[in-house]
């Protein structure tokens, strides 16, 4: 996939129809993309791209006492962003904020895309637990199936807390254990019971189905959109 640098909008030579055309080649990939579906990396890296743009723009220190100056580097743990002093440039710095403008405008529109796509499948998977669930949520397996429901991928989750800016949010890692093939015979309930046998160290863990009739990609929109959701669930269970 076609990648950006952080400040791609500012680095080089500053011009409107050379940065405009370098962001319509990114936003074309992700288009295409997201023709077929597929929303992850691409979803994430435009959404951080788009941050990081206002980030830049709101910045009144920079924008306001700090042009017109020249980029000499880039530190990307903090983002800040090191100068060097140049003579008044006041069509250099209309040129910044035309680009700046334009990209926000046209990957507030992808992004707008890409949520809708998010939206959709979310819409299209059912959440159930298998079997009693334990009062610890935060750990246990999840059976993911798309579409012909003929494959189950079997999961191991963890949930965490994590704090940001004084505010508590959830976060899941997940690692896959197998693929089951739907029969008869190996009904979740099945799978629960030969996982719990095979896995003595989750005696009782807490286990959910999430469907889907509908074909995703797996990787790339299926699995981000079904641990999100299963975050989301369980957390609304909790409340």
């Amino acid at each position: 996939m076609k990648t950006l640098s952080q400040t791609w909008f500012a680095e080089g030579y500053i011009d409107f129809e050379l940065k405009k055309y370098t962001l319509l080649a990114y936003l074309q990939e992700i288009h295409r993309e997201f023709t077929v579906n597929k929303l992850y990396p691409q979803l994430s890296d435009i959404v951080f791209h788009y941050n990081n743009i206002l980030h830049f723009k709101h910045n009144k220190e920079i924008l306001q006492e700090q042009f017109p100056r020249r980029f000499t580097g880039v530190n990307l743990d903090k983002l800040q962003l090191l100068y060097e002093k140049i003579t008044e440039d006041d069509e250099m710095m209309k040129e910044l904020e035309d680009i700046i403008r334009y990209a926000i405008n046209r990957m507030s529109s992808t992004i707008k895309n890409g949520a809708e796509i998010y939206d959709f499948v979310e819409q299209k998977l059912n959440i159930n637990p298998v079997g009693i669930v334990p009062l610890e949520m935060n750990e246990g397996y999840f059976f993911l199936c798309n579409g012909s429901f003929h494959q189950t991928n079997v999961y191991y989750y963890r949930l965490s807390i994590f704090e940001k800016h004084d505010e508590k949010y959830r976060s899941i890692k997940t690692s896959f254990i197998s693929q089951w093939r739907r029969s008869i015979v190996n009904t979740y309930e099945h799978i629960k019971s030969e996982l719990i046998r095979h896995k003595k160290d989750l005696p009782n863990p807490a286990v959910y189905c999430i469907e889907t009739d509908l074909n995703f990609p797996l990787e790339e929109t299926l699995l981000p959109v079904a641990k999100r959701s299963l975050v989301k669930y369980i957390t609304g269970k909790a409340a």
